[in-house]
């Protein structure tokens, strides 16, 4: 790595450092002036329009640790989320606040021929880079309108988010390290940290085949720019289809296991009903569940808000996107009479397979008054979106199709 470049990222995380503090930070608590407040569309829904460091005005749902949802408003600015606008999700309070990339290793250990300790320089230097767009999307996202109501944060539709990740990939580190035969799993930790000894520490795991397919990474960068600091500076795990919460932050630690890691995140957190649907009839419990995995096929209306009015007879190119765990998207369609029709919307470039898909739909509506258009994907593995959502205990992987009110005029 050149000389200029390690400057580079010195300077850039002392600068996210320096507006931490001025921002202020009491007891590992950010602290920053409300700008406003939004009302999400389900019970209890005023929340705080907060601006955190490196942060546009962002809808804060919790504050320690630093919960942050992406007004919705975002996505009809382009395919990429930009980084001052991504979504900020953290389960431990202890949240690094500065990281001196100087000192910062990377620890590889376990079942490995040849452990490792690299820092971010010996990172970007040893191993090629690539690039991969592909969408991070928080398992709950959407929980605020599951019904019957479940616990949790009670998010809209802006726990997601889509970027162009660059960094190494992971199987190019395993490869070095060189994994033993005996490998079943390989585990991740990063920087935060639980404040209480009792509570547990935030480590994921991935199986060996996946870890090494070429396409998980350990991503530095962010839509051409460092990672910003709350979405995971200097290096995060990228897991291209799968759900945020193996897209481990501050990660610090890789560590090889020969059997299948059962700590709390994996073994009693995040999991859901062991069915083809992972869902089980409202307020019942499953009878066995397993680790969230894959994302299930989503689309939205973006350009439109709820009470938009249109001119009767006027064509209006409607915009929105789509996306899935991975297979990509075949078809958007749309309908005005509550599901007994549908038309077909014209997809936009493809940015990969695990990247949001823009589509676009001229929609002419001929009569005053009313109307909900609703808005479905369906994804080259065979998924369509249900008319109606399915439920689980934990309100992860909200799916249906989307409707929108707008009113002709």
């Amino acid at each position: 790595m050149r000389d200029e470049d390690q400057s580079r990222d010195r300077r850039s995380f002392l600068q996210a450092a320096g507006l931490l503090a001025a921002a202020g930070v009491i007891d590992g608590i950010f602290t920053a002036a409300q700008a406003r407040s939004v009302v999400l569309p389900f019970a209890n829904g005023e929340r705080p329009l907060v601006a955190y460091p490196q942060k546009r005005p962002l809808i804060r749902q919790t504050t320690r640790p630093p919960q942050l949802e992406t007004p919705f408003a975002v996505f009809k600015e382009g395919v990429l989320t930009p980084n001052d606008a991504f979504f900020v999700r953290y389960h431990l309070a202890n949240i690094p606040l500065s990281i001196d990339t100087e000192t910062y290793r990377l620890k590889v250990s376990g079942l490995v021929e040849r452990p490792l300790s690299l820092s971010l320089a010996e990172l970007r230097s040893l191993f090629n880079e690539t690039e991969i767009i592909a969408v991070n999307q928080c398992s709950g996202n959407s929980r605020g309108f599951v019904e019957p109501r479940v616990g949790g944060g009670q998010l809209g539709n802006g726990a997601m988010g889509n970027a162009k990740w660059r960094g190494v990939p992971l199987k190019a580190l395993l490869d070095k390290a060189g994994v033993k035969a005996e490998a079943v799993q390989i585990t991740f930790k990063g920087l935060d940290a639980p404040l209480l000894p009792a509570t547990p520490e935030f480590v994921k795991a991935l199986d060996v085949e996946h870890a090494r397919d070429g396409e998980v990474l350990l991503a530095y960068a962010m839509n051409d720019a460092d990672l910003p600091l709350l979405n995971g500076y200097p290096l995060r795990l990228v897991v291209p289809g799968y759900y945020g919460t193996y897209w481990v932050k501050h990660l610090s630690e890789i560590n090889v296991v020969d059997k299948e890691f059962q700590g709390f995140f994996m073994g009693k957190g995040y999991r859901i009903p062991d069915n083809e649907c992972g869902c089980v009839e409202p307020g019942t419990a499953a009878k066995a569940t397993r680790p969230i995995g894959r994302m299930v096929v989503r689309s939205f209306i973006t350009s439109l808000e709820h009470g938009a009015a249109l001119r009767v007879g006027q064509s209006t190119k409607v915009h929105g996107i789509a996306f899935d765990g991975g297979s990509g998207i075949r078809a958007v369609d749309l309908s005005l009479d509550n599901g007994k029709t549908w038309q077909g919307a014209k997809l936009g470039r493809d940015y990969g397979r695990y990247s949001f898909r823009p589509w676009q739909f001229d929609l002419t509506i001929k009569a005053k008054g009313s109307h909900s258009l609703l808005v479905r994907a369906s994804a080259n593995d065979g998924q369509v979106q249900p008319i109606e959502a399915t439920w689980n205990p934990s309100g992860y992987r909200r799916n249906v199709i989307e409707s929108l009110n707008v009113v002709a005029i």
